[in-house]
C-alpha cells in the first residue's frame, strides 16, 4: 500500500502575501464588476456645467455673495386672516398664535381693530373737583366806570366744586352747579343774585377742568390722566398729554380702552395710519392701556385699579373680570383651532429640504411672518452629521425664480468648516423649496462602497485562495 503524500506547510509570510495579493485582487475585480452593473455606492456631487440637462452654478458663499442671495423678493406666509378672528360675538379679537416648538421665534398676529361705538356726549357739566371762575363789578368808583372790563377784573374769584355739588359765593351763598353745563351755571347764579337783589352782572368760566377724565397707562412716556375739557377729547390728544406711546416694539402693541363693560382694541399701527381712529372721541369715564404684552393681565390689573379709584362697585370690578375671560377663551380657542389645522396639514406652509449628511433629513417648514436662515434650518434638524458629513461641502440648491430658466440651478456653497462660514449661515435666508445638501466625506464614501463588497467575500472558499 502507498503511503500517503505528506501535507505541505506553507509558511505564516508567505501565506499572508499570497492573502492579500488575493484579496486586493479581488476587490479590484468586484468594485468594478459591481461599479459596472450600477450595484456600488453612488454619492450625489455638486458639480458645476451641464448635468442631466440642468444648467448647474456653484457660487461660493462670501458676505457679498450672501446679500446678493438674500435680495431675493420673498413675502413670508402670513398667518391666515380667518385664524386671527375669534369665534365670540365680540369681533375679532385673537392675539397671537403659538408656534410649534420646532418652528423659529414665529411673530405673533395682532388683534383686529375693535373701536367703541360712536358718541356724542353733549355739552360739558360741571363736576365736583372743577374750578370755575366768577367775575363781578367792582364797587362803583371813577376807575371802574372808565373801564367795567378792569373793574370785572378786579373782582375775579375762583371756587372750586365741593363734594355736594355746590360752590360758596360770599353774600350770596351756596350754588348747586355740579351736574349743568356751563349755560346753566350761569343761569343758577344768575338767579341766586337776583333773589338777593344784588347786581346780576357777571362772567363765569371753568378755570381747572379736575372732574372729568381718562386715566392713560401702560406703554406712554409719562402715564397719567388726559382732562376732558369743553373741547373734546380725541385719542391723538390724549396720547399726546401723556408723552405718547413708548412701546418697544410698535408691530406688536395695541390701544386698549375700556369703556362701560366692554373692552376695545386698535392695533398701534393701525392707530398711526388711520386719521378716524386718531380722532376717536373719549368720554368720561373711558379707561386707556397701552399693552405691548400679549397678555391681558396687566391691562386688566390697570383697569381694575382705575375702577376702584373711581369708587366703581364690586359689580363693575366682576363685569371686568367676565370681559377679560371672554377675551381669553376666545383666545385659547384660536389657538387650538390654528394648532389643529397645523397638524392635519390644513394650512398652506412653505418648505424647504434637507438632504445628504445632516442629522435629519426632510423637509423644514419656513416659520410665518418672517425668514428663517440656513442656520436655523440646519441645526434644528441635527446639524451636520459629525462622522460622516463634510462640512466644507455644504449647498443650497435653488432654482432661478425666472420661468424663463427653468432649467437653471444655482449651487450656493458654504465652507462651515471655519467660524466665518458659520457666521454667514447665520446670515443666508432661505427661499421656499430650497434644498440644503451636504456632501459626505472621502472616507466614508469608501466605507460604504466597502460595507457593500465584503459580504460577497463571505461567500469565496478559502481554498481558492490557497490553491496553487
Amino acid at each position: 500500500m502507498r503511503n500517503p503524500r505528506p501535507l505541505r506547510m506553507i509558511p505564516d509570510r508567505v501565506f499572508g502575501q499570497a492573502f492579500g495579493r488575493a484579496m486586493a485582487v479581488m476587490l479590484s475585480g468586484l468594485a468594478l464588476t459591481l461599479a459596472g452593473c450600477g450595484s456600488a455606492y453612488q454619492s450625489t456631487s455638486i458639480r458645476e456645467g451641464i448635468v442631466d440637462g440642468t444648467k448647474v452654478r456653484v457660487i461660493a458663499l462670501t458676505p457679498e455673495t450672501t446679500l446678493a442671495a438674500n435680495r431675493q423678493p420673498y413675502d413670508p406666509r402670513a398667518l391666515p386672516e380667518a385664524f386671527r378672528a375669534t369665534a365670540g360675538t365680540h369681533g375679532s379679537m385673537a392675539r397671537g398664535l403659538p408656534a410649534p416648538a420646532h418652528l423659529p421665534e414665529q411673530r405673533q398676529g395682532l388683534p383686529a381693530t375693535r373701536l367703541p361705538p360712536a358718541i356724542q356726549p353733549g355739552p360739558y357739566q360741571i363736576g365736583v373737583g372743577d374750578v370755575v371762575l366768577l367775575a363781578t363789578k367792582a364797587p362803583a368808583n371813577s376807575v371802574a366806570e372808565l373801564s367795567g372790563l378792569l373793574a370785572a377784573q378786579n373782582n375775579r374769584q375762583g371756587y372750586t366744586v365741593q363734594d355736594d355739588g355746590a360752590i360758596a359765593i360770599p353774600d350770596v351763598g351756596r350754588v348747586r352747579i355740579a351736574g349743568l353745563t356751563l349755560e346753566e351755571a350761569e343761569a343758577a347764579v344768575f338767579q341766586r343774585l337776583v333773589e338777593r337783589q344784588m347786581d346780576p352782572s357777571f362772567s363765569l368760566e371753568v378755570a381747572e377742568f379736575n372732574a372729568r377724565k381718562v386715566p392713560i397707562g401702560g406703554a406712554v412716556a409719562n402715564p397719567g390722566v388726559a382732562p376732558v375739557t369743553l373741547t373734546p377729547l380725541t385719542l391723538d390728544t390724549a396720547l399726546a398729554a401723556v408723552g405718547g406711546i413708548a412701546a418697544p416694539d410698535r408691530d406688536t402693541a395695541v390701544i386698549r380702552i375700556y369703556r362701560g363693560g366692554e373692552l376695545y382694541e386698535i392695533p398701534v399701527t393701525a392707530f398711526l395710519r388711520t386719521q378716524s381712529y386718531q380722532k376717536l372721541r373719549l368720554v368720561d369715564g373711558d379707561t386707556v392701556f397701552v399693552d405691548s404684552d400679549y397678555d391681558l393681565s396687566r391691562a386688566e390689573a390697570y383697569f381694575s385699579e382705575q375702577l376702584a379709584l373711581q369708587g366703581a362697585r364690586g359689580a363693575a370690578i366682576a363685569s371686568l373680570g367676565q370681559e377679560i375671560d371672554i377675551r381669553r377663551a376666545e383666545l385659547e380657542e384660536q389657538r387650538q383651532n390654528f394648532n389643529a389645522r397645523l397638524e392635519l396639514g390644513a394650512e398652506k406652509r412653505d418648505y424647504v429640504y434637507l438632504s445628504g449628511e445632516v442629522g435629519k433629513q426632510g423637509r423644514w417648514p419656513l416659520p410665518f411672518d418672517q425668514s428663517a436662515t440656513l442656520a436655523d434650518a440646519l441645526f434644528d434638524q441635527g446639524g451636520i452629521a459629525a462622522k460622516t458629513g463634510n462640512p466644507k461641502q455644504v449647498y443650497v440648491l435653488r432654482g432661478s425664480p425666472d420661468p424663463r430658466e427653468f432649467g437653471a440651478l444655482t449651487a450656493w456653497h458654504l465652507d462651515a468648516g471655519a467660524a466665518a462660514g458659520l457666521m454667514l449661515a447665520t446670515r443666508f435666508e432661505l427661499r421656499p423649496n430650497d434644498v440644503i445638501f451636504i456632501a459626505q466625506q472621502p472616507v466614508t464614501k469608501w466605507d460604504r462602497v466597502i460595507s457593500q463588497l465584503t459580504p460577497s467575500l463571505i461567500t469565496i472558499p478559502l481554498d481558492n485562495l490557497t490553491s496553487n
